[in-house]
């Protein structure tokens, strides 16, 4: 066929990724971006990226990018790519006036059977853009979701109408909401943009897909299982590492061991950094022998000094509850060294001092 790609000297997998450019990648697209990754990986194949984007109506340019950052936050890279469907409208043309059953209505579109191939304003169809886009750049499998799965057998007559073999298609289940209904805005993580503004990391996510492996059956989305992966995520972090994920400093990263995701991490950070309406303390001896202790540590304090200043203070029976009331407006937060530790030492002074009646 002339101006197709040629791949018949290939005999590695090539496999693709085919998104519609219409916003961040729902979490069964991303199971299925996933599984043809380590599809490719496990054969020493070739992983493509391709926009489908042959339905102006629906796509955006704004939403490609989109499905660009998921792709890099969740790690994942192409090997070929991008291409989009919407350059190669000519090829796909040319391939549908060439193919063997298809016929031109009087409206100037072309059909197979009862399928629209082109439109009468020239502009392909997905069926036929897809179908020729996997004959061209050489796909030996495909694989998606089961929603698919009414489309193959078109798809395999379409390529045998261009006088090609079809790849091999393998269909996975879809990931469902808690419910067991389709997964949708309204369970508050179907896409992948939902789960990273919730503070999932993309390792937990990942790694969530990977345990899905390919489905043969729906599934339904378990949260739980979700969450346990987030903090996991969270806990393997590197200290400079979880500091530039959360855009805290690095003094901070102590207090946040604990979070169970990069929001509540976030939150933390938050509730030491931002400075607390002054209030008068109920046991000014307590901050007082504070501020003594913290001036006599000059500096930033390690971990080992931080909890010898708080080993001092409960020694002559200071009041921690109202240190920490003091140093971040709240009677309870993480381990109250950690704030030792976050708080700058003229920072720590000012505010026990406004505190202080």
């Amino acid at each position: 066929m002339r101006g197709a790609r040629q791949y018949d000297g290939y005999v590695s997998v090539r496999v693709r990724f085919a998104p519609s450019p219409t916003g961040s990648l729902h979490l069964g697209s991303a199971l299925t971006s996933v599984a043809n990754r380590r599809f490719a990986d496990e054969q020493s194949g070739v992983f493509i990226l391709r926009i489908d984007d042959t339905d102006a109506e629906r796509s955006d340019a704004d939403a490609e990018e989109a499905i660009f950052r998921d792709l890099e936050w969740l790690g994942l890279t192409w090997d070929e790519g991008p291409y989009r469907q919407s350059e190669r409208a000519e090829r796909h043309r040319e391939a549908a006036a060439s193919m063997r059953g298809a016929e031109t209505d009087e409206e100037g579109a072309v059909r197979f059977g009862r399928i629209t191939l082109v439109r009468p304003d020239g502009r392909p169809t997905y069926h036929l853009a897809s179908v020729v886009d996997d004959v061209d750049f050489g796909i030996t499998h495909v694989i998606r979701g089961k929603d698919h799965l009414s489309n193959q057998h078109l798809h395999e007559e379409l390529t045998r109408a261009l006088g090609a073999d079809p790849p091999a298609y393998i269909h996975h289940g879809l990931i469902l909401g808690p419910d067991g209904t389709k997964l949708s805005k309204r369970h508050g993580a179907s896409s992948l943009g939902e789960l990273r503004d919730e503070g999932f990391p993309a390792e937990a996510v990942r790694a969530y897909l990977g345990e899905l492996d390919l489905p043969r059956g729906d599934v339904q989305l378990d949260l739980a299982r979700l969450r346990r992966l987030a903090v996991e995520a969270v806990g393997g972090l590197g200290d400079q590492e979880l500091a530039e994920r959360v855009g805290a400093p690095l003094e901070v990263v102590p207090a946040m061991r604990g979070a169970r995701d990069l929001v509540e991490a976030r939150t933390i950070a938050d509730s030491i950094l931002t400075a607390p309406v002054a209030a008068t303390t109920t046991s000014p001896e307590t901050l007082q022998r504070f501020r003594e202790l913290r001036e006599r540590a000059n500096g930033q304090l390690d971990a080992a000094g931080a909890k010898a200043i708080l080993r001092e203070l409960k020694a002559v029976g200071g009041d921690l509850r109202a240190l920490r009331l003091a140093l971040t407006g709240a009677e309870r937060g993480p381990e109250l060294w950690t704030v030792l530790l976050a708080l700058p030492r003229d920072e720590a002074l000012r505010r026990a001092e406004a505190a202080t009646p």
